[in-house]
């Protein structure tokens, strides 16, 4: 099972997007299946709505990708396992292509999810919160809206819950999941499973520190992409974030800190790799 993406890989995807198809008309749109529009009961249904639409921007909300078209959205979640890619017409079409938008000039945009994980739905904009509550009341998002680490510390200090757990809480922080949250703790010095309420003024500061620069970095660096969570972008490119993981993934292999084998730990289904110099 493929582990989802997270907010450097589809900030990645968003401003890939917002420079390649921002401006273009929509021509045609085929769905293979009914596999990623749940919300509809035929192909047509949904096929119908896009033809001669205007992609204005391409904006995110969470995790979501949301494709201005004027009085409507389109509205695109990733799912794990899933990409979405620029090609041209007459590019051979991949085993999985779930979803194909022609434009009338420059191509196509292809959802290829061999697993069928991913939701795609055109929204009217006023009633997007509405027909998607789960893209509102959304936490910190450390690229579009950082946070100063006052506002931040609230959240953290009047909560008592394991670190990991509370960075993977998209009400808390937008984005973060398996990969991010390990090395986040790790570059903070903090581990897991220390509970928020007990952080001192400076380690909130270090966690908060290490959040913003870690997502950044991962941004920097076009994704992460490793074997059982591969990422490549708009253009078919590999992340290239997994060269700079300290800890994720690294079980057995010496720390940079300490020198001692990097450890991990399941929990609720779930691998975290940390460092005995976490705290």
């Amino acid at each position: 099972m493929s582990i989802p993406l997270e907010l450097p890989e589809i900030e990645i995807l968003r401003r890939d997007l917002e420079r390649d198809i921002a401006g273009r008309k929509i021509k045609t749109v085929e769905a293979a299946s009914l596999g990623v529009l749940g919300r509809y009961r035929s192909r047509k249904a949904f096929t119908d709505l896009l033809p001669g639409k205007k992609i204005k921007s391409v904006r995110r909300a969470g995790l979501a990708l949301v494709m201005i078209m004027g009085d409507d959205y389109l509205v695109v979640k990733v799912g794990a396992g899933a990409s979405l890619r620029r090609q041209t017409n007459r590019a051979a079409v991949e085993k999985g292509t779930e979803l194909t938008i022609t434009f009338t000039q420059g191509g196509q945009l292809r959802l290829i999810d061999p697993e069928k994980n991913s939701e795609v739905a055109v929204v009217p904009a006023e009633t997007l919160f509405e027909e998607m509550p789960e893209l509102a009341g959304l936490g910190m998002d450390p690229v579009a809206d950082p946070v100063p680490w006052t506002t931040f510390a609230g959240e953290v200090l009047g909560r008592s819950m394991g670190l990991k757990e509370l960075l993977c809480d998209d009400e808390i922080v937008v984005g973060v999941g398996e990969i991010y949250s390990d090395e986040i703790l790790f570059a903070s010095g903090l581990r897991h499973d220390r509970k928020s309420d007990s952080l001192s003024t400076q380690e909130v500061r270090r966690l908060h520190r290490a959040l913003v620069e870690i997502i950044h970095d991962g941004v920097k660096y076009r994704g992460t992409h490793i074997e059982d969570r591969p990422f490549v972008d708009v253009f078919g490119e590999p992340g290239l974030y997994q060269e700079h993981l300290t800890v994720y993934g690294k079980h057995g292999d010496l720390s940079d800190r300490s020198r001692l084998p990097i450890k991990r730990k399941k929990s609720k289904g779930r691998w975290t790799y940390y460092c005995d110099t976490q705290v």
